[in-house]
């Protein structure tokens, strides 16, 4: 039984680390016919918000992972091992259940140091450059300490009592066999002073109920592992499968960050990139196939994902080729979905389009083919509506030119002479006028372009030029004209 889950913990939105974990774990359960997941680790009180939770569940439906057990978007729970939330199970006592059980087999103690006497620990640490362990102050408290520290009105949290000797290790599915000398390692705490568990208590606690077969998880868990394997053994309990992803780093060789651009799934949706896109890209962070395939079709993934695949090198994050899969993508949509999803981002722009003769669908597709992200498609498209805002540069570049008056004279002539204003006769009139005045092509649909749409580049000229229309297409010669 293959069983696998996402544990974000909600304390902000989902960012690309924890959507590439998703996807992987995600991908595993499909390809081995498993079950994925969801489960909502907020046992960080302060943290922890509903709002937090919400933003997951939406990015997590944008990139179109289907989980197939935990708590669903409305608020329900599916499977037979909930609660999925784990402030619901604390509440429950599942967690004190066994941290009591620890605490009578003394597997584990309670610890009553306070922050400033751990601080000094620490810091003591610190200089002696000695890994920053505790200590083991509390661990031998005999009763009489113990009530003596409660009459204080100390509080305790409940600590892991770690192996003093020897090594503990795992064959990691990525990283191979790993292996920490457990002196180095601290005695961890488990429950907090407010009884809520601590991450890697809860977690183990969490994974055993649940049955999970598979731990696939970024690589920063790595050290938390032996902590977890140690709580495994002296629960009795087996070891999952571990599997450590790779850790993301940005262009310049440094962790991601905000730094970077963009980090949270929700904040590329709102820019504009395709959920397929993000999906497809975010695979590729650490993984690759024997074909070394770089664009997936629907269904491909979920067909060809092996965790083999995944390398325990850094991957890099390349916003370059994250706008070059999505432009391949934004192309193969067909129009009607392209128009779909561009038109929150045209209303948004306040681009008004009622007045167009031309179906918008069709002024769209004229700008598929060079859009890269869907939130540029009303800045490409705003001059079919309103007069063109030139750019000076190609002002100054193009319309510049001692040829040019005559040029745009002679096509306005040209145009206002057709009897049908429709692309293939426009690009026979610009081609007749060319060849009369011994002009290269270029020569006019540069000018042309730029006096028509304001930009030295864009989409089919003859084309754009039909969209236009006559009348207006006229109109703003003779304004360019006037520009010169």
């Amino acid at each position: 039984m293959n069983r696998v889950r996402f544990a974000p913990s909600p304390t902000g939105h989902l960012h690309i680390g924890g959507a590439r974990t998703a996807l992987f774990n995600y991908l595993f359960a499909k390809k081995v016919g498993g079950t994925f997941i969801l489960r909502i680790e907020d046992t960080d009180e302060d943290r922890s918000t509903a709002e937090s939770v919400k933003s997951i569940y939406e990015s997590m439906r944008w990139l179109d992972l289907a989980w197939d057990e935990g708590v669903m978007a409305d608020g329900t729970e599916k499977g037979a091992y909930g609660p999925y939330v784990q402030s619901v199970r604390e509440s429950q006592g599942i967690y004190r259940k066994y941290a009591d059980q620890l605490i009578a087999e003394g597997k584990a103690y309670r610890c009553y140091c306070t922050p400033e006497e751990l601080d000094e620990v620490r810091k003591k640490a610190a200089l002696e450059k000695r890994p920053l362990t505790y200590g083991g102050r509390c661990r031998n408290l005999t009763e009489e300490q113990k009530k003596e520290f409660e009459a204080q009105g100390r509080k305790s949290v409940v600590r892991f009592r770690m192996p003093d000797a020897g090594f503990t290790g795992w064959h990691d599915l990525i990283h191979k066999d790993v292996k920490f000398e457990n002196k180095l390692l601290t005695d961890f705490v488990m429950l907090k002073t407010s009884g809520y568990p601590t991450y890697n208590f809860a977690c183990v606690v969490d994974d055993h109920l649940m049955e999970i077969s598979h731990v696939i998880r970024g690589d920063d868990h790595i050290s938390n592992t032996p902590l977890q394997i140690c709580l495994y053994n002296a629960l009795g309990w087996k070891l999952p499968e571990f599997a450590h992803l790779s850790m993301i780093l940005g262009p310049d060789g440094t962790r991601l960050s905000k730094r970077h651009g963009a980090t949270s799934v929700g904040e590329y949706h709102k820019q504009g990139y395709l959920s397929e896109t993000m999906k497809n890209y975010l695979a590729l962070l650490g993984w690759s196939n024997a074909e070394s395939q770089q664009i997936f079709k629907k269904g491909e993934l979920e067909e060809k994902f092996d965790l083999k695949g995944c390398q325990k090198s850094p991957a890099i994050f390349d916003p370059v080729k994250l706008d070059w899969m999505n432009g391949e993508y934004i192309r193969l949509l067909p129009k009607t979905e392209m128009l779909d999803l561009v038109m929150p981002y045209i209303k948004e722009s306040g681009l008004d389009t009622s007045a167009s003769k031309v179906p918008l669908i069709d002024i769209v597709a004229l700008e598929q083919e060079k859009c890269k992200l869907l939130s540029e498609l009303p800045g490409k498209i705003e001059f079919f509506f309103k007069d063109p805002v030139y750019n000076p540069e190609a002002v100054e570049k193009t319309l510049k030119a001692p040829e040019v008056p005559k040029i745009l004279s002679g096509i306005k002539e040209a145009y206002a002479a057709l009897p049908e204003f429709k692309e293939a006769a426009i690009e026979a009139a610009t081609r007749a006028f060319a060849k009369a005045n011994a002009l290269k092509a270029g020569q006019v649909f540069h000018p042309v372009r730029v006096a028509l749409s304001g930009r030295a580049e864009g989409p089919t000229l003859f084309r754009m030029i039909e969209y236009i229309g006559k009348e207006e297409s006229l109109k703003r010669l003779d304004k360019a004209l006037t520009l010169i």
